[in-house]
């Protein structure tokens, strides 16, 4: 992130991401001079260091560096322990809010009944309601290998049975022994 950028979003309110691993503040921060920042979002300039950390002690506040690889280096006048509560708190909202998505496996043969190929359609038609990816697998063995034309039809009638629910995220391919397709919820993309 740029320095212009940087300011534009202090500046202005916007959100910027700090690594918390290497904020130094007070007195860790060891630069002689650096573009120091108001807690209110107003530029004071460049500084030294030690009229920096004069300021901020005046407001009862830490002086935060925000942009180590700038030139000078960025600080800014905060509260940081509410900094680092508000993160946290914006942290565990995003990982309330995320939605995670498993992959379920299907595995068909060559020579599969009516049946049981209604059977795993339902299984996958369950799968992908769940918001789950579906991975068809089938599986050739011994002289199998001779007729992958018979897995493409395969892949491709379950592929045509599973259209009003998925997308075919990838298509049928021969790997090794192996013949894979990956399904994807119709909302997903």
């Amino acid at each position: 992130m740029s320095i212009c950028t940087l300011l534009f979003y202090t500046l202005h309110g916007g959100a910027f991401n700090i690594n918390s691993k290497e904020l130094q503040i007070n007195e860790e921060i060891r630069d002689k001079e650096l573009r120091l920042i108001d807690s209110d979002g107003s530029q004071l300039g460049i500084v030294s260091i030690e009229k920096a950390l004069k300021l901020a002690s005046e407001k009862n506040l830490d002086l935060v560096k925000i942009a180590p690889q700038a030139k000078p280096v960025v600080c800014k006048i905060m509260d940081y322990g509410k900094f680092r509560f508000e993160q946290s708190k914006r942290e565990k909202e995003a990982k309330k809010n995320q939605r995670i998505i498993s992959l379920k496996e299907i595995r068909l043969s060559l020579n599969i009944d009516t049946h049981d190929f209604n059977t795993k359609l339902k299984h996958a038609s369950k799968f992908i309601a769940a918001g789950n990816k579906v991975k068809v697998s089938i599986r050739f063995r011994g002289r199998e290998m001779g007729h992958p034309e018979l897995g493409y039809d395969i892949m491709n009638k379950f592929a045509e049975q599973c259209s009003d629910f998925a997308i075919v995220e990838k298509t049928p391919k021969l790997d090794g022994r192996s013949m894979l397709m990956f399904l994807a919820p119709k909302n997903s993309k």
